[in-house]
């Protein structure tokens, strides 16, 4: 894994041997060629991603949560770029079981779930790994700078926006449920509201 983080361009299994300060064949007794052993180098990036997540996650607010759980997202791409496209853009990381890299996935579902409610749990999920994927790719490929506060306010907004259509997907309150139109009436005469829901 050192070999990659520092961006050897030779990365096979006599060159991780010649590092390790083994025999040539030593490699070889646990991956059957370089591709084996770079599935398991992204393997391990997942686990490690899981376990920022995990951390991430750990915040007792749920939005705030779910916001550290996108700035560690990014903070990994940008601390480990090879090994990120290793996991994600590379077919090492793409021939994996999809059930063995989806740690970090799962820990993201079940915090927007408590946001969001199981009804638009899925696609709401799918937005947020979008959202912080996108800014990874942006931070690698140069187009986004790094700026800790912008991509917090940025993760913020969408926690708050998602937080926000949990709301409106709840059931109306009790008194309009019932016909009772009096007190709406006299929200729009007040002008707390401007037109009828």
């Amino acid at each position: 894994m050192d070999m990659l983080m520092r961006g050897d361009a030779d990365v096979s299994l006599r060159a991780v041997a010649r590092a390790a300060g083994v025999s040539a064949m030593a490699p070889y007794r646990h991956f059957a060629d370089k591709a084996a052993l770079m599935a398991a180098v992204a393997l391990r990036g997942f686990e490690m991603l899981e376990q920022h997540a995990r951390i991430a996650d750990e915040n007792p607010d749920p939005r705030r949560a779910l916001t550290a759980q996108g700035l560690a997202y990014v903070a990994f791409a940008r601390e480990k770029p090879a090994l990120f496209r290793l996991m994600f853009a590379d077919g090492a990381g793409l021939e994996l079981p999809k059930e063995e890299c989806a740690g970090a996935y799962l820990i993201l579902a079940a915090r927007v779930r408590g946001i969001v409610g199981a009804g638009d749990a899925d696609a709401a999920t799918l937005a947020c790994w979008g959202l912080v994927h996108g800014l990874a790719t942006l931070a690698l490929d140069g187009r986004l700078e790094a700026d800790p506060a912008l991509e917090m306010r940025a993760l913020t907004l969408f926690t708050g926006a998602l937080a926000g259509f949990a709301q409106e997907a709840t059931p109306p309150p009790a008194w309009l449920a019932d016909g009772g139109t009096s007190r709406l009436e006299r929200l729009i005469r007040c002008n707390r509201i401007t037109k009828p829901l």
